[in-house]
Parts: C-alpha cells; sequence; structure tokens
C-alpha cells in the first residue's frame, strides 16, 4: 500500500508590501519571496499557518508538532542531537543543532560571536545541502564532546552519502569535497564510539527551521 504523504502549507509574508497568503505547492510560494524581504514558513495544517501570519510571521514562534502516522511524534524523540539546515531569513542558510527538546547547542562548539540572534551559524553564500552537511560536522563535534551517542538529522543525502565520504568529486566545488572528507572522518570516530546516526521526517525535527 502506498504511503500518502502529508500535506503541506506554505505562508509568506512580503514585509514591505504588507502582502501575505497561504499556499499548498512551494514552487508558487518560492516565485512569490525569491529575491524579496519575505518571510516564509512551511505547516502540516492551514490553521497553524494562518496563526503564523497572524501573529507577525515571526520565526522565533515555532509550529506545534503534533502526533501523526508520517514520521517519529513529539513523545517519541529520543534523547540525542538533532541538526538541519534552511534558507529563510534575508535568503541566507542557517544551520541549526538542538537537543530533543529544541534547545540550541552550537554555543558548546562555536563562539557565540559566530552566531546569529537566534543561535544558529549563518553560512550566506552556501548552498542548503553544504549547510547540513556543516550541521552534521557540528552535530558529531557536540556529541562526540559530550559523548552522545545518538544524531538525527532529515537529509537523506547527507546521512546516507555525503557524510560518508561519497560525493561527486567531478561535480562539487572544492570547500564541499573537503567538508564530505572531514564529516566521514568524524562520523567514523563515532561510530567506532558506538554512536549511531538516524533518519527522522522534518516535520518532527525540533532542530527544523521550518522555512520550506
Amino acid at each position: 500500500m502506498e504511503t500518502v504523504k502529508p500535506k503541506k502549507y506554505y505562508a509568506y509574508m512580503l514585509t514591505n508590501k504588507n502582502q501575505s497568503g497561504i499556499l499548498e505547492n512551494w514552487k508558487e510560494c518560492e516565485k512569490i519571496v525569491s529575491g524579496k524581504d519575505a518571510r516564509y514558513r512551511s505547516f502540516t495544517s492551514k490553521e497553524e499557518a494562518g496563526n503564523w501570519l497572524k501573529n507577525g510571521a515571526n520565526y522565533e514562534v515555532r509550529p506545534s508538532k503534533k502526533i501523526s502516522p508520517f514520521g517519529r511524534p513529539p513523545a517519541g524523540r529520543e534523547k540525542g542531537i538533532y541538526f538541519d539546515s534552511g534558507t529563510g531569513r534575508n535568503q541566507k542558510v542557517e544551520v541549526s543543532v538542538t537537543d530533543e527538546k529544541g534547545k540550541d547547542l552550537l554555543d558548546k562548539i562555536r563562539p557565540k560571536i559566530k552566531l546569529n540572534k537566534f543561535g544558529k551559524h549563518p553560512e550566506p553564500k552556501a548552498t542548503n545541502n553544504y549547510g547540513e552537511l556543516l550541521g552534521c560536522k557540528y552535530a558529531l563535534q557536540i556529541s562526540l564532546k559530550e559523548k552522545n551517542k545518538k544524531i538525527f538529522g532529515d537529509s537523506q543525502l547527507v546521512l546516507n552519502y555525503w557524510s560518508k565520504g561519497f560525493i561527486n568529486k567531478k561535480e562539487m566545488d572544492k570547500n564541499t569535497i573537503k567538508l564530505s572528507e572531514d564529516v566521514s572522518k568524524l562520523r567514523k570516530k563515532f561510530e567506532e564510539a558506538g554512536g549511531t546516526i538516524e533518519f527522522i521526517k522534518g516535520a518532527y525535527n525540533p532542530a527544523d527551521l521550518g522555512f520550506h
């Protein structure tokens, strides 16, 4: 039986035009917000999307994580370190690493001056995939330092390939290749110490930035 994916709603606000809306297709939303002074975020219900817009489209207000058959529910989150990357504020990539309760952890390995006011690490010139890989690196560094045995992320590309050093060197830039090599070494050390890295759906990832 084919699994039905949960529906998503994309709320957006063009901050300098006093224009907002809710769409059911990311491509349509992307056309509206691309290159604009905009705030946008995905939700699993139209009601939550509307409430977010009504409350000023603040990124600091996280959508609720309701129990659903499509992924790990909040009550089932294991103790561990979670990572994510997303493009939202000012069209820039940000890296997020938290514990199972959503508490930011990057200040354990990064100087606070390098983080933004939301506790995230900005990577303005990076792609989102690079951000995910960097998030994995930070999660590994924190895990090794804190002796935490579990890491969770929602990027299949990073979990199954790039963090293991499996990357197309003919098509990737040297910075991404170097990062992949560094992460694969950290992952090997982490797993040799008994650590595991697992997939979690974005809707239930406490580190999820929720931009799209």
